[in-house]
């Protein structure tokens, strides 16, 4: 049974989760049940809480501060949030703590079931793999595996004699010099695999034999397990290359996935061995930007990393934006290739990912200043974001984008290009010609030939925003296009879409985008 603790300032809220959640049946067991984040801190003290189930919004201390908390006491906490609140920045700081998903009240008692099944396999797996590890440990003694990771690791805390203890100890005095280090990892599945229900990764112990056996067939090679998914083993420099490759094609032929081997330069001295280490771990983390499933030589990534251009990032972010708006797919596959590609030149699988998601929180603003919403649109919760940092290359960053904004950009244009799309697309043609005029709901209905009422309820029927509503957005962009004409002043921008008294447009302009018309063109113009 796994422990639950539930939090909500809202005692109807809290007693429904309580009693309508078939517990048992989940394999979980309510162990608190409280509706303040200061008496969850006390059951967190005396309980060991598998699964936290909190509210954002309370009082004293908030569902966020609470899960920060509960991951510094037990860092693998799986946490599930309930809220009332659907702002974005609540949902952006969820994603950071790596919530499972950030359920909305009122409750559907199915979607918290569901996340509750998600969070149960998976601590179904850590538990197979805590008994995967231990049956890994009779494979290499203790002792010999934690000497082999010290020296590969350049033990600061090691006294000098232990250190000078460490190669005969690991038997490398036997070795032919100069070495090498190699770093074998575990490759993830492509994300298409996983979104088709293939598990994320193989069970382990098939990679660690595989590995173990490999190595067994070149001879006696000194290896350690790093993790899970990666082992280390040190090689003659004189046929490093040759074994590494036999290496990697025993072990692939066994395996449903792939497998990178990355390879450090040679070093004469056990003393040198954590800088070949070091630079094979680099190598590794190559594969984001040369592929996966290959041996990847230091050598291949130890350019200088160049500096990432904004600039450019945000001319091809707007360029993409364009493109998903106006349906253009050939334009939204170039753009996601340039922008990405500009990446490879970066060498921070750190600043790719970050990139990846600075990319989607650009396309979930634009789409809110269109009154869209990127989840319902992609019909996606908040928590499937969470594979953008999961990706182990540029190329399946790209398949994901280019699959996502495909789907993204096809909704827009059947939402547009319906009969309700067209009927709200040609009253904002018929306000946009006139935008210099004082427009009233008046004008249009008697253009249209409906009641103003009749018609002002179906804009807000069709369209999601009121006939106020709309008559601003079109008016602020319609400013936006000409405040990045510089021969235009500012007063003669206000007037041509319909405002009389500046310092009310002004007001107006800032309200929608959160700068004045003055700040917004020095901001285009630089």
């Amino acid at each position: 049974m796994y422990n639950v603790l539930l939090v909500d300032d809202e005692e109807l809220d809290l007693e429904g989760m309580r009693q309508f959640i078939p517990w048992s049946q989940l394999g979980m067991e309510v162990r608190g049940c409280v509706n303040n984040a200061l008496s969850a801190c006390e059951v967190l003290n005396d309980s060991t809480i598998d699964i936290l189930v909190s509210d954002v919004n309370m009082p004293y201390m908030s569902g966020l501060e609470l899960a920060k908390v509960a991951m510094e006491r037990k860092p693998a906490i799986r946490i599930i949030f309930v809220s009332g609140y659907q702002e974005f920045s609540y949902v952006q700081q969820a994603l950071s703590l790596k919530a499972y998903n950030y359920v909305l009240k009122p409750m559907d008692d199915s979607e918290l079931i569901a996340t509750l099944l998600k969070v149960k396999k998976d601590l179904d797996e850590e538990r197979k793999q805590q008994q995967v590890e231990e049956a890994y440990q009779q494979l290499i003694p203790l002792v010999q595996n934690d000497y082999m990771i010290r020296l590969l690791e350049g033990d600061g805390e090691a006294d000098e004699k232990t250190l000078a203890d460490l190669p005969t100890s690991c038997r490398l005095d036997e070795m032919e010099w100069p070495m090498r280090v190699a770093v074998a990892e575990l490759d993830g599945l492509p994300w298409r695999q996983e979104k088709e229900g293939t598990p994320k990764q193989p069970i382990t112990p098939q990679f660690l034999k595989c590995m173990h056996e490999a190595l067994q067939q070149v001879g006696r090679v000194p290896s350690c397990r790093l993790s899970a998914q990666r082992m280390a083993f040190l090689l003659p420099s004189a046929h490093a290359m040759t074994k590494v490759e036999r290496i990697y094609s025993a072990c692939i032929q066994q395996l449903p996935v792939t497998v990178t081997i990355g390879l450090g330069e040679p070093v004469m001295h056990a003393n040198q061995l954590s800088r070949s280490y070091d630079q094979a771990v680099e190598a590794v983390q190559g594969k984001m930007f040369l592929g996966k499933g290959t041996v990847i030589q230091y050598e291949n990534v130890r350019a200088e990393p160049e500096m990432l251009d904004f600039r450019t990032l945000d001319i091809r972010m707007n360029a993409l934006l364009n493109a998903v708006t106006t349906y253009d797919l050939v334009g939204i596959y170039d753009e996601i290739d340039n922008a990405l590609g500009s990446m490879k030149s970066l060498w921070s699988t750190y600043t790719v990912h970050n990139v990846s998601s600075y990319m989607i929180w650009k396309l979930e603003q634009h789409l809110s200043k269109m009154d869209e919403d990127l989840f319902q649109l992609l019909d996606i919760g908040m928590g499937d974001l969470d594979i953008l940092m999961t990706f182990e290359t540029v190329d399946d960053i790209r398949g994901w984008l280019v699959y996502h904004l495909f789907q993204l950009s096809e909704r827009l244009h059947l939402k547009r290009n319906g009969k309700e799309g067209k009927f709200v697309r040609s009253i904002a043609k018929w306000m946009e010609e006139r935008l210099s005029d004082n427009i009233t709901l008046k004008d249009v209905a008697q253009h249209f030939s409906f009641s103003p009422s009749y018609l002002g309820f179906l804009i807000k029927e069709k369209s999601g925003q009121t006939f106020s509503e709309m008559l601003v957005q079109l008016r602020m962009e319609r400013a936006c296009e000409l405040l990045r004409q510089p021969g235009k002043k500012i007063y003669e921008v206000a007037d041509a879409v319909g405002y009389r008294y500046l310092p009310y447009f002004s007001r107006q302009f800032k309200d929608k985008f959160g700068i004045t018309p003055l700040e917004y063109r020095k901001r285009e113009m630089q």
